[in-house]
């Protein structure tokens, strides 16, 4: 039982860390790639709807985005999203699909993207820390029934390595993410 337990957490925790990594390809480092739109929603027929189910984007050089929408009546409804959206661009619509070219990096704006990616680094350890006191309830409440208190010690030891294990794997995908941003 406290296996699973500790199975359990360790799956959530490597969720955590995915879920970082999504959030740390949407802050775009100087260069133009899909994934800078994932968090745009389109507000599309009353219902807001992620951006890359409405249209398709790709990346004809490395400073620009073209997005070329299924429905050409959705147009005007994506440029109004991307402009509403935090990304700093400025969409270019040209009646059948939208550019958008990124600018250059100023040291400001990497300055605030780095924030940003502490920001998004500090949330997912939060999550990582709630896992660890969610798993180590579960083995005090075992301990009530059915192990005693030197193995609930241990496993509670063994929940907290794992814990060490992921901060620092998140510590690690910060610093790669900054060191990408504040690349000239």
């Amino acid at each position: 039982m406290p296996q699973s337990i500790k199975k359990s957490a360790e799956e959530r925790m490597e969720k955590a860390i995915q879920a970082l990594r999504r959030d740390l390809a949407t802050l775009r480092a100087g260069r133009a790639t899909p994934s800078l739109l994932d968090r745009v929603q389109v507000e599309y027929y009353g219902a807001m709807t992620p951006l890359n189910q409405l249209a398709n984007i790709n990346t004809p050089d490395s400073r620009t985005l073209m997005i070329q929408p299924w429905d050409k009546s959705s147009l005007a409804d994506i440029e109004r999203a991307i402009q509403k959206s935090d990304l700093g661009l400025t969409p270019s619509n040209d009646g059948n699909a939208i550019r958008l070219v990124v600018p250059a990096l100023t040291e400001e704006r990497r300055t605030e993207l780095v924030k940003m990616t502490k920001k998004f680094g500090e949330e997912a350890k939060v999550a990582i820390r709630n896992i660890r006191r969610d798993a180590n309830d579960d083995i005090k409440k075992l301990e009530k029934t059915d192990i005693s208190e030197d193995e609930s010690r241990r496993h509670q030891d063994d929940i907290q390595k794992t814990t060490d294990k992921f901060i620092a794997e998140v510590d690690k995908v910060l610093a790669a993410k900054e060191k990408e941003i504040m690349e000239v």
